[in-house]
């Protein structure tokens, strides 16, 4: 038995609508969010000024990220939005050669967005 393709891989035959060099396009199911986390954010500084090396670990702490694609019954995201979430309830994917997290959309804590309105007065 033949195991199944990944995304990334294509089909040189070119059947199901991808050719060589043509990716299969995905679609996101239910409630997920794929979201790609930025480039890995190496050494930061706090407020204050204090240089926080890349190798400090934050327990606790949440990520902000980018959301490319929602799933149908996603109600409060929608693709190009930034979210936040805890770094430690994520599945990872690597399509294409870039590195995607899945999540659900109960796992979003929160979303920035220039189309909300009435939100908490907060600016990001």
């Amino acid at each position: 038995m033949k195991p199944a393709a990944t995304p990334a891989q294509s089909d040189k035959s070119g059947a199901a609508g991808g050719g060589p060099d043509r990716p299969l396009p995905i679609t996101v199911l239910a409630d997920r969010v794929l979201v790609q986390v930025g480039q890995a954010e190496g050494e930061r500084r706090s407020r204050a000024g204090i240089l926080i090396p890349a190798t400090a670990q934050v327990s606790r702490r949440l990520a902000w990220a980018e959301a490319v694609a929602v799933g149908p019954h996603v109600r409060m995201v929608k693709a190009g939005d930034t979210v936040l979430f805890n770094p430690e309830d994520r599945f990872e994917v690597e399509v294409q050669g870039d590195e995607y997290v899945i999540l659900r959309e109960r796992d979003i804590h929160a979303v920035a967005a220039t189309r909300i309105d009435g939100g908490t007065g907060l600016y990001l």
